[in-house]
């Protein structure tokens, strides 16, 4: 069977705005990517590589409808993982003239090999394995990733570079101060604090922080409702509210600083975090979730914090770890970020509680 060299789309732009220092209200630091609109290369990446593995199988097409459904079985950012995966596994078996679809075993074992030998993390391997099962059940073919020597491969990989991720620091309550503390008195100082503060008070993933609209916020005496309507974890949009108290200041509040932010961009329908331009005004389009990222680097950077180890995931994991050492239970704490897992929560707690329950400290040193 031959195998299509596929298009799978160029994926998500880079927001150049969030590369650069802050400056003056007029400056540089605002200024904006030029191209096409994140949003829709997203879009135009996932429908192509859902298109490209149903192109895979060569038994009857099914109908119209169920193709449409069938390429939203899987989240945008899963389809890009695997197309990049894919791209990648064509190229591996083009160089060496292997088949790819259906691929042996000992192909398969050899990529894992490549990948290993050429600084690939244990959990991209075991995305890509799982692409590569993926395929092969697109085209209704047997699947090689079960085969004994697949399996012996890739537990001798896991066993030699190991499987503990290197995860990003929490941007705990202290350090999401001093973050605030520097903001500049501008536009741009007013969109970051709002982001910052409702992303640490929500808990909310990169990709559902820039896909709140303003039909989402519901503000209330009480505080803000965020109707979250699709998550990591809710892929078939039952959507989730999660509640956003007013802080204790000001500076501090994640509530009236969205609403500053609202007012100053004379925003009122349609995405909340946008881009602005170089003097500062706001455009139509939603900031990407990779400026997210960018937004928390610059910030911990400017307060003197190391920017490689902090990511837009620092926000969540800094409101778990927060809430953790303030003795809030896992039950409460997953009910703010959405875990259907106590896993993960109980990662944060034990990261909280290092010091606070050490048996070092309780033996009398």
């Amino acid at each position: 069977m031959s195998v299509p060299d596929l298009d799978f789309g160029s994926g998500v732009a880079s927001d150049e705005a969030q590369r650069v220092p802050d400056g003056a209200l007029v400056g540089p630091e605002c200024a904006e990517p030029r191209g096409d609109d994140p949003g829709k290369a997203a879009e135009g990446a996932s429908s192509a590589f859902a298109a490209g593995f149903a192109s895979l199988a060569t038994l009857e097409s099914p109908t119209e409808r169920s193709e449409h459904y069938a390429s939203r079985s899987k989240s945008r950012a899963t389809i890009k993982a695997y197309a990049a995966g894919w791209r990648d596994f064509l190229q591996f078996c083009e160089v060496r003239q292997l088949v790819a679809l259906p691929a042996s075993e000992q192909t398969v074992a050899d990529y894992l090999a490549y990948l290993a030998d050429n600084g690939y993390k244990a959990a991209t391997i075991a995305t890509r394995l799982v692409m590569l099962s993926q395929a092969h059940k697109a085209a209704n073919l047997p699947s090689p990733t079960t085969a004994s020597l697949v399996r012996r491969t890739h537990a001798g990989i896991r066993r030699v570079i190991g499987t503990a991720q290197v995860a990003k620091a929490p941007a705990v309550v202290s350090d999401l101060k001093r973050m605030l503390s520097r903001l500049p008195n501008t536009r741009v100082g007013l969109r970051d604090r709002a982001l910052l503060l409702l992303g640490f008070a929500g808990a909310f993933r990169r990709v559902e922080l820039v896909g709140l609209d303003v039909a989402d916020l519901d503000f209330s005496s009480a505080g803000l409702v965020v109707v979250l309507r699709r998550a990591k974890t809710d892929q078939e949009g039952r959507s989730r509210r999660i509640g956003i108290p007013y802080g204790s200041s000001e500076q501090t509040c994640p509530v009236r600083s969205l609403q500053a932010w609202l007012e100053s961009a004379r925003i009122t329908d349609g995405p909340v975090f946008r881009s602005l331009d170089k003097f500062q005004r706001v455009q139509p389009r939603r900031l990407s979730d990779k400026a997210v990222a960018r937004i928390v680097k610059r910030r911990a950077a400017a307060v003197g914090l190391d920017p490689e180890r902090y990511a837009g995931h620092s926000l969540r994991a800094g409101l778990a770890t927060s809430a953790a050492a303030g003795g809030a239970s896992e039950r409460v704490i997953m009910a703010q970020t959405g875990h259907r897992s106590a896993d993960m929560v109980r990662r944060y707690i034990r990261e909280a509680n290092l010091f606070t329950s050490n048996a070092a400290s309780l033996a009398g040193l």
